[in-house]
């Protein structure tokens, strides 16, 4: 069955970094594009970033303002995303999915706080 675990979460002070991971199993990971999704308290499903499967073009929302990259390594079905620059509206629970776009939370998700 299809897995999906996201992980690479935590708190950190604003202007900081992390890397969240996102491992699958189940599914064929090169065959298909992969979105990062997150949820803030209070709101619905926000898109971040997507990546193309057969090209590896990379797409972004407008407030990442050049400060995460998303990438994949199909030899370890892993999908990441580098934050750097962390703001305090970065605080949600991060998710991976197939697809692009706004795509739905397939796991558990990594909470991410930004706070001082």
């Amino acid at each position: 069955q299809v897995q999906v675990v996201e992980s690479g979460g935590g708190l950190v002070q604003p202007g900081g970094s992390l890397r969240l991971s996102c491992v699958v199993s189940g599914f064929s990971f090169r065959s298909y594009d992969m979105s990062w999704v997150r949820e803030a308290p209070g709101k619905g499903i926000e898109w971040v970033s997507s990546i193309h499967s057969p090209t590896g073009h990379t797409t972004y929302a407008n407030f990442v303002k050049g400060r995460f990259t998303i990438s994949r390594d199909n030899a370890k079905n892993t999908l990441y995303l580098q934050m750097n620059s962390l703001e305090p509206g970065d605080t949600a629970v991060y998710y991976c999915g197939r697809g692009m776009g706004a795509v739905p939370p397939e796991g558990q998700g990594t909470q991410v706080t930004v706070s001082s």
